[in-house]
C-alpha cells in the first residue's frame, strides 16, 4: 500500500501536466493520440519557460532593491534627481512634497501603456510589476541615509540606481519607462533612441536648474552619467566581445590557428569572389567567423598577419552573446 502511494505521488506532476494539455487541445486531439516526442517537447518548453521566468523575476527583484537603495539612501534625502521617468518623479517630489512611491507609479503609467503597444504584453507586465515593487520598496523598506556629501551622493546614488535599472532590463522589463518612449518617438520622428533620450534629459535638467538650483542640476547630471554608465556595464557585461570575419585564401590555416592557438570556436561558410584589390575575380572563397574579447584582438591580428598578410579582416562590436562556444577553452600543448 505504501509503495502504491509513493508511485501515485511520483506520477502526480505527469498527471497534472496531461490534464492541462488535454484542456488546451480540441476534442479531436486527445492526449492518447500524442506521441512521446510531442509530449517531451512540450514538457521541455514548459520547463524552459518556468526557468526563464524565475530568473527574470529574480533579476527584477534584485534591481528593485538596488534602485530603492539608490533613491532612498542617496538621492531623495539630498533632493538630487536623475534622468528619465525616475528623474521626473524625483523632481515632482522635490517641488511638491508628494511621496516618491506615488510619483513613480503615476509618471510611469503612460510608459507601461506605450510598452504594451510597442514591445508586447509580457514586457508590459514585467515592467508594471517592477515599477510597483520599486514603489513599495521605497515606501516600506527603511533604507539608511548613507551620506550628505554631494559628490558621493551623485556618484553612488547613480551607481545603485543604474545597477537596479540594468538588472531589471536583464530580466526583460524596466523600472524607468523613458526607453520605451524613446523607441516610439524614434520610429515616428526618424531620430535615434540616443537622441530622443538626450532631448528628454536636457528638458528635465533644465527644469531642475530653474526650479531647484543650477548646482543641484549639475550634480544631478553627474548622477545621470553615473547611472547610465552602470546600466551599460550591467547590460553589456565585463567582457565586450568582438565578432571577426576573415576572408583569406588560407582560410583553413586561419581556422586551425584560431582553434589551436587561441582556443576559440569558429564558423566557416562559403562565399563568392567579387571585385577586390586585384580587380574582378570569380570563384568560391571560404570565410572564417569567430568571436573573441577585446583583449585578444591584437593577438589575432598578429597571427593572421603571419599566415596571410593579404587577408581581409572585418571587426564588429558585439554587446552580448548566447549559446555557442564563447568562453575560451584550454588549448592543449
Amino acid at each position: 500500500m505504501r509503495k502504491e502511494k509513493e508511485n501515485v505521488f511520483l506520477r502526480l506532476p505527469k498527471i497534472i501536466l496531461n490534464a492541462l494539455l488535454n484542456l488546451l487541445k480540441d476534442d479531436n486531439e486527445k492526449y492518447t493520440d500524442r506521441s512521446k516526442y510531442q509530449l517531451a517537447k512540450e514538457v521541455r518548453e514548459v520547463k524552459v519557460t518556468v526557468k526563464r521566468l524565475i530568473k527574470d523575476f529574480f533579476l527584477i527583484s534584485v534591481g528593485v532593491l538596488s534602485a530603492g537603495f539608490g533613491l532612498d539612501g542617496f538621492l531623495l534625502p539630498n533632493e538630487f534627481i536623475d534622468g528619465g521617468a525616475t528623474g521626473i518623479s524625483l523632481l515632482i517630489t522635490a517641488v511638491t512634497g508628494y511621496p516618491l512611491s506615488l510619483m513613480l507609479i503615476i509618471v510611469n503609467i503612460p510608459f507601461i501603456i506605450i510598452g504594451l503597444r510597442v514591445v508586447g504584453k509580457e514586457f508590459a507586465i514585467k515592467t508594471a510589476i517592477g515599477i510597483a515593487a520599486l514603489a513599495i520598496a521605497v515606501a516600506t523598506i527603511p533604507y539608511p541615509e548613507i551620506t550628505h556629501d554631494k559628490l558621493l551622493t551623485s556618484v553612488f546614488g547613480g551607481f545603485f540606481l543604474g545597477l537596479g535599472i540594468g538588472m531589471a532590463m536583464r530580466g526583460g522589463g524596466v523600472i524607468d519607462g523613458t526607453e520605451v518612449l524613446a523607441i516610439t518617438l524614434s520610429r515616428r520622428m526618424g531620430l535615434t533612441i540616443g537622441d530622443v533620450i538626450l532631448v528628454i534629459n536636457v528638458i528635465i535638467f533644465s527644469v531642475a536648474a530653474y526650479v531647484l538650483s543650477i548646482e543641484t542640476a549639475l550634480y544631478s547630471m553627474l548622477t545621470y552619467l553615473s547611472a547610465s554608465k552602470t546600466v551599460d556595464f550591467v547590460i553589456e557585461g565585463i567582457e565586450e566581445y568582438t565578432g571577426v570575419t576573415i576572408i583569406s585564401l588560407k582560410a583553413m590555416e586561419v581556422k586551425k590557428m584560431i582553434i589551436e592557438e587561441m582556443g576559440r570556436g569558429v564558423t566557416v561558410y562559403k562565399g563568392e569572389r567579387g571585385f577586390g584589390k586585384t580587380g574582378y575575380s570569380e570563384g568560391e572563397v571560404k570565410i572564417v567567423y569567430t568571436v573573441i574579447t577585446r583583449l585578444e584582438v591584437s593577438k589575432l591580428n598578429l597571427e593572421i598577419e603571419k599566415i596571410d598578410p593579404n587577408a581581409f579582416v572585418i571587426m564588429t562590436s558585439i554587446k552580448d552573446t548566447k549559446g555557442g562556444m564563447i568562453k575560451k577553452r584550454s588549448v592543449p600543448h
